[in-house]
């Protein structure tokens, strides 16, 4: 098999280049099967100092290739990649996720053990994610239980064979937005009977910086964004199962209106408390306590699309 390992990427530049140079040091072995690879980065209209890395350091990056477009977000930067691969099987990582140097042997062997299991290649790999704020050594991070994921088909880390995703139809790109671009192929994936292989030694450490108040307005608009996507991949595939992913479920609005006492536990009045844990080196505590306004926000935008979606009378 070949690899093309797809990335976009978006004024990311600095863990970017963490992510790079980790693929450039991967250890590959003759039986691995792999009989080369490529990292294909699509830059989606990034403002940083990318491109000028990406160009001044092309001598340390040989199996990389850059390709460009207009910010038009992940979904059609992510199909710009598949066409510009060479590949006959695609990995999917994101830009700020860093791999170890057996990241490819360990999907290789997870595809040729599904391949023999099924007698098929019906399936994809779906590697490990664990998040760290650790920016110096992002791989030094240990697995905690808030990394659990039961996503079936999350970019962060998968590898699947070219041809499913050409038959499945690549990413929708109406997903301009933030959130479920991946999960919404992931439903047409599984109407065509690919079956998830577990690979956890296909580890990547996905890098986020500590958790500040600062951070607070753009997350509530990610979730605001994340809501109103979510009723999109819900117009797509009207079902049970997508109304509880995106959280358009009476339970939902119940739960997440309970825990924010109806909005008044926001991101004003909890400011005093998340500052205390922060300052006291709990930011990932503090994160989760904000978790509780976020997704009252995600639960709303969710409703007030749904609703703008309904013929006015």
């Amino acid at each position: 098999m070949f690899f093309s390992i797809v990335i976009p990427t978006y004024n990311r530049q600095p863990i970017l280049a963490k992510c790079l140079l980790a693929l450039e040091s991967q250890r590959l072995t003759p039986e691995s099967g792999i009989q080369g690879y490529e990292v294909v980065v699509v830059d989606d209209g990034s403002t940083d100092a990318t491109i000028d890395w990406m160009t001044q350091q092309s001598d340390q990056l040989p199996h990389v290739r850059l390709v460009q477009q207009q910010h038009q977000g992940p979904a059609a930067a992510r199909n710009l990649g598949v066409a510009h691969a060479k590949g006959d099987t695609i990995i999917f990582i994101d830009s700020d996720l860093v791999v170890t140097d057996r990241f490819l042997l360990a999907h290789a062997r997870g595809l040729q053990q599904g391949y023999r299991d099924l007698g098929s290649d019906r399936l994809f790999t779906y590697g490990a994610v664990i998040n760290t704020c650790n920016f110096e050594q992002p791989t030094s991070a240990s697995y905690k239980v808030t990394d659990f994921s039961n996503a079936y088909f999350a970019t962060g880390n998968v590898a699947i064979a070219r041809h499913w995703l050409e038959t499945a139809g690549l990413f929708d790109t109406e997903f301009q937005l933030y959130g479920w671009e991946d999960l919404e192929l992931g439903v047409r994936l599984k109407k065509l009977g690919l079956r998830l292989i577990k690979c956890p030694d296909a580890v990547g450490y996905h890098w986020h910086p500590p958790f500040s108040l600062e951070e607070v307005p753009a997350l509530i608009d990610r979730e605001i964004q994340r809501g109103r996507m979510g009723v999109v991949f819900y117009r797509k595939h009207p079902t049970w199962n997508v109304r509880m992913m995106i959280q358009m479920t009476l339970l939902h609005r119940i739960l997440w209106g309970l825990l924010s006492l109806g909005g008044l536990l926001n991101e004003r009045t909890l400011a005093p408390l998340l500052s205390w844990l922060i300052r006291r080196g709990k930011s990932q505590l503090a994160l989760e306590i904000a978790r509780i306004f976020l997704n009252w926000y995600n639960v709303q935008g969710v409703y007030s699309a749904y609703a703008d979606l309904r013929p006015h009378r």
